[in-house]
């Protein structure tokens, strides 16, 4: 088996100065409730200098709460990847707009060097899927736009923030809906917050959120961000030709991105699934260069599964058209969900 690569780290987020900043992250990333007080207890530090450090990265990255939220509970099971290829360079803002008229896409990013837009898309049903994939391509024709689009079967690690409004357009009881709405868009408002946005007695609020965590529609309170501030955001498509000891192969390709420092906020993994359509694979990572992010990618999977692949892509993530990146920091090697390759098709 190939070594991991050893690499170069030149990112702030790497120093022993914002050590215990990227700790705080870290507590927040796994749970965006907890409260200063109880950070401050788990780091041995003061309340002030954990207020201190999160103000201070919160600006520096944009930081906001949100939730990480069961897509299966909700009732969308099937998120796509749709890359949108133009002949030629598009009106980035016409297009934003367009996109930015449905409650489909989620995430939406242009990619450095390419006349390319990658969306995370969910609908409430497969026929509002159907008509917004042809409707968009009939409105982007004039870029000479070519869509390809695969489903997300299997994600083993990572989310993407879910929008509002796709929420409305839920099938789940009005009071909890309000309530997941308002979470969504601030995880670590209290109760008295809560109680105020919806209107309603804190002792009501208090039991639809208690009855809400035990609901299973939330997974995780969490991090987004909307900066990436000394950091290399990036996507990575993979086209699989599958030959013998896929799952064997598969298996250290893995450990790269179980790899993941403890603490680190960068040089990580922040989403990964199993596709099926144009493309088998998709993920996105946060890097302290390209470099570092095309060895830890492409460098590192071409060692482990460059006989499998047909083709690799590997982009920077050049802007954010529509959402918010994950802020990921969270033990990896406990959440990462594993999908085994087999022979065996008894029980499908």
């Amino acid at each position: 088996m190939p070594p991991l690569v050893e690499y170069e780290y030149h990112s702030r987020f790497n120093d022993d100065y914002t050590l215990p900043t990227r700790r705080i992250v870290r507590i927040l990333s796994e749970n965006s409730r907890t409260s200063l007080t109880k950070i401050a207890e788990q780091l041995g530090v003061s309340r002030r200098t954990v207020q201190n450090r999160l103000r201070s990265i919160e600006k520096a990255l944009e930081i906001r709460y949100t939730l990480e939220l069961d897509e299966n509970k909700l009732g969308v099971p099937t998120p796509h990847i749709v890359v949108m290829e133009f002949a030629k360079k598009p009106d980035y803002n016409h297009v934003s707009n367009l996109l930015k008229k449905s409650y489909i896409p989620q995430l939406a990013f242009t990619l450095k060097g390419k006349n390319q837009i990658c969306v995370y898309a969910i609908a409430a049903s497969p026929t509002h899927y159907a008509r917004w994939n042809s409707t968009m391509g009939i409105l982007l024709s004039k870029y000479g736009v070519n869509i390809f689009s695969s489903d997300i079967t299997h994600k083993q690690l990572g989310f993407v923030q879910l929008r509002n409004e796709l929420i409305d357009r839920l099938e789940i009881e009005p009071n909890t809906k309000n309530l997941i709405k308002l979470l969504n868009e601030n995880s670590r408002a209290s109760i008295q917050q809560l109680s105020k946005g919806l209107g309603k007695h804190f002792n009501t609020v208090t039991y639809t959120f208690n009855k809400l965590v035990g609901s299973g529609y939330i997974k995780r309170f969490t991090l987004t961000m909307g900066r990436q501030a000394d950091m290399v955001p990036a996507r990575f498509l993979i086209k699989y030709m599958v030959k013998e000891h896929r799952e064997r192969d598969s298996a250290k390709a893995r450990l790269a991105i179980k790899a993941d420092d403890k603490d680190s906020i960068v040089n990580r993994y922040i989403f990964n699934s199993s596709l099926v359509g144009a493309w088998d694979h998709f993920g996105l990572g946060v890097f302290d260069s390209y470099k570092t992010g095309y060895e830890h990618c492409v460098g590192y999977y071409k060692q482990t599964m460059g006989r499998h692949i047909v083709r690799m892509d590997f982009d920077t993530i050049e802007k954010v058209l529509i959402g918010r990146l994950p802020l990921r920091s969270i033990d990896t090697r406990a959440a990462y969900n594993v999908l085994n390759w087999t022979e065996d098709l008894e029980g499908i």
